[in-house]
């Protein structure tokens, strides 16, 4: 069985949100195209406490982009983004939501970052997307969403270490770039353990 994972395509991801990936919008109409060819597809959400430890605001004289640790981990901070209920953390209305089965929702305990599908940062606590993709009998994930360089990242070393064949969809995901290479490193390192990465046209040559 085929899958495909959307990751964290909502409203503070895209442009005018807290926490905007440039041009991360673009990402969506091909998202659209391609759940046309699934007959499983899931979504990811990130689902924050507005006490989350990685919020730059939860943390006196620091801002977005500084380094510290949480929950004995290196965080890097955040501004904050997709708190629970808030407009922010909804699901693109962009995006067609009426084919997908599961929402998986990571990232609401205020002690740890959670940036895979996954897992929290800490490999502690799981979410129910393995699960969830074991019962459907999946073998091959075809990953797209945001941010390449962040969330997407971890999500495909997860499967990847899960035993997943995993695709990356590199016409689906756009990266948040804090530093002008982060993006190219993230894809680089994906294709090194093992994904593969491949454009949306490809997709049924894969299936």
């Amino acid at each position: 069985m085929n899958a495909l994972l959307i990751v964290d395509v909502q409203n503070d991801f895209l442009p005018g949100g807290n926490l905007a990936v440039p041009k991360g919008d673009q990402i969506i109409p091909i998202i659209n195209n391609l759940q046309k060819k699934f007959q499983l597809i899931v979504a990811s959400r990130d689902w924050h406490p507005a006490n989350h430890g990685s919020f730059a605001s939860n943390h006196k004289k620091q801002k977005p982009g500084d380094i510290t640790e949480l929950n004995g981990l290196e965080q890097i901070l955040w501004p904050d983004h997709c708190i629970q209920g808030s407009p922010g953390a909804e699901l693109s209305p962009l995006l067609n939501q009426n084919f997908i089965q599961r929402i998986v929702f990571k990232g609401s305990n205020p002690e740890v970052d959670s940036y895979s599908a996954f897992f929290d940062n800490g490999h502690k606590i799981e979410t129910e997307l393995h699960s969830y993709l074991q019962k459907k009998s999946v073998k091959r994930l075809f990953v797209t969403g945001l941010a390449a360089d962040v969330c997407v990242w971890f999500t495909v070393k997860d499967a990847l270490h899960l035993g997943y064949e995993t695709f990356l969809i590199t016409d689906a995901t756009k990266g948040v770039n804090i530093n002008p290479d982060d993006t190219q490193k993230a894809l680089d390192d994906m294709k090194q353990k093992g994904a593969i990465l491949i454009s949306s046209d490809q997709v049924e040559d894969f299936m």
